[in-house]
């Protein structure tokens, strides 16, 4: 790999500064001003305070030329099989858009079909928030709550979570109270289940192949607990399945409404499906989830330029692939600095180490390099009172991936000591950015910082429903481009069934011996 090797060459042996690892601790005003790319939706890929140069950008380019990467995405927007572990295509920016044209698979139009889905979802939605659809007693629906796991509940949550404090600042807001059960600890559904009037909750069951048992056992929780409470009526009769045609969930014509998936949309790329759709519809207005979705197409168009340095989304990718393969650095912190991206970096996780935590290549054959980084996360300012120590002063150098804001979502504030909380925000994260590039000298060993800790920032100046769902493709494109970099598919997720497959063992009363010793150390 003749572009990789140079990239290797320019970060260990350059003969001029220019041509070594950018050393972050000269960070300069300009940089920060001008290493700056649109992503979309008003959103800015800010790089200033990354560990590259200009030469590097050159061999980026050398990169993404000499592996295609353009002409894979435009092959992957084409519906060619590009998951090659389940010999299916992968089909989720057609969720959003047609960013090359339509796209036919064994004889359907498949943005088509999600566009009926869509439709479908919003009528649905549409009727239920204005009291067309009520429950089996005649009363309206005021909560829906989402029973899901991995991407049927990651990014829907994440997504809500962001929108919600937007939506309630909007003329004529109206909202649906939104809550989501995913762990199959009895304790998780027990806690979001208790104080439910069930004669006003909407249910709202997620599984693509309709045989998730954390998902499948928590249904049976919530039938059981309508049963308890005294209900005559049938839970299903409050109950919307998301499933794909072939499920068994599918089958099952007593749901009040069925809305489908596919396989060809991963669990980690599905929040803008009916996944993330049909919740987000209902709890804060199909309309709200349209713009979601433009503004997730702007970003997946943005992500087809040619050009590394105009390209967002390639622009990031290649940046880590920088700091994972030549420079070694195996972890990345998302942090935004944005109460609302709570749940954001947890959707992050999912979508990075499922996608890229991979040891074969899209051939089979096993890699001889590093692959993706552990990602972890926490909103900003909390995580500077918690794990920020090890950043700066520990002994492993993790790169850093800020997300902020101009303004808050809500427009709330409170002046204190002379300035608001929203200035202070921001203020804490312009601090953190110059304090892990430039560190600070001190005759006093512990508060010495010796920074070198490089960054990236996403700015954008409000969280909008376009920002977010640029946001969110942003990641998407970014985790897809470093796949087909390290050659691995980033498609398929095998690395979580093998637990599942000894689950079954032991659940069926057939384990093997350390099986079953590891499960009578647990009761079982």
């Amino acid at each position: 790999m003749p572009a990789y090797n140079n990239l290797d060459t320019i970060a260990a042996y350059g003969d001029v500064a220019a041509a070594k690892p950018f050393d972050v601790r000269a960070l300069s005003a300009q940089r920060l001003e001008q290493w700056r790319v649109p992503i979309a939706a008003g959103l800015e890929f800010c790089y200033g305070a990354a560990p590259v140069e200009a030469t590097h950008l050159d061999a980026f380019q050398q990169l993404a030329d000499e592996h295609e990467l353009i002409a894979k995405y435009r092959e992957l927007l084409s519906g060619a099989v590009i998951n090659t572990g389940e010999s299916r295509p992968v089909l989720h920016h057609l969720l959003r858009g047609e960013p090359i044209g339509p796209v036919t698979y064994r004889d359907r139009d498949q943005g088509a079909f999600y566009r009926q889905q869509r439709e479908a979802f919003a009528a649905f939605a549409t009727r239920v928030r204005s009291g067309q659809e009520v429950g089996a007693t005649g009363k309206a629906f005021r909560t829906v709550v989402q029973i899901g796991i991995g991407g049927s509940d990651l990014g829907p949550r994440a997504l809500y979570l962001a929108l919600r404090e937007w939506v309630a600042t909007q003329p004529d807001a109206t909202t649906l109270h939104a809550r989501f059960v995913s762990n199959v600890d009895p304790d998780d559904a027990a806690a979001v289940l208790a104080d439910l009037d069930f004669e006003t909750t909407l249910f709202v069951v997620v599984s693509k192949s309709g045989t998730t048992q954390e998902t499948l056992t928590n249904q049976q929780f919530v039938a059981e607990l309508v049963q308890r409470a005294g209900h005559s009526f049938d839970p299903l009769a409050h109950t919307v399945a998301v499933t794909s045609q072939t499920s068994p969930m599918a089958k099952n014509s007593g749901y009040r409404a069925a809305f489908y998936i596919d396989d060809y949309v991963g669990g980690r790329y599905s929040a803008t499906s009916a996944v993330g759709g049909v919740i987000l519809s209902l709890a804060l207005g199909p309309q709200v989830f349209e713009r979601l979705l433009a503004g997730a197409a702007e970003a997946d168009a943005a992500a087809l330029e040619p050009r590394v340095a105009a390209n967002a989304a390639l622009l990031d990718a290649l940046i880590g692939v920088y700091l994972r393969n030549v420079l070694g650095l195996q972890t990345t912190a998302v942090l935004p600095y944005s109460q609302a991206l709570s749940r954001f970096p947890a959707h992050l996780q999912q979508l990075d180490m499922e996608s890229n935590g991979k040891s074969v290549n899209r051939s089979g054959g096993p890699v001889d390099y590093e692959t993706g980084p552990i990602v972890f996360g926490e909103p900003g300012t909390n995580g500077q009172h918690s794990f920020y120590q090890l950043l700066h002063q520990g002994t492993t150098v993790v790169p850093l991936q800020f997300i902020g804001f101009h303004t808050s979502q809500r427009g709330q504030d409170t002046e204190f000591d002379g300035s608001t909380s929203q200035t202070k925000l921001n203020a804490n994260l312009a601090a953190q950015i110059v304090a892990f590039a430039r560190g600070k000298s001190d005759a006093n060993p512990n508060k010495t910082f010796a920074g070198g800790r490089p960054s990236t920032v996403i700015v954008g100046r409000s969280l909008t429903p376009e920002a977010l769902g640029a946001l969110l493709a942003h990641y998407e494109n970014k985790v897809m481009f470093q796949g087909f970099t390290w050659n691995v598919n980033s498609f398929d997720q095998e690395g979580v069934q093998l637990g599942k497959v000894l689950t079954k063992e032991i659940l069926g009363g057939n384990p093997g011996a350390e099986l079953a010793a590891a499960g009578r150390l647990l009761g079982i």
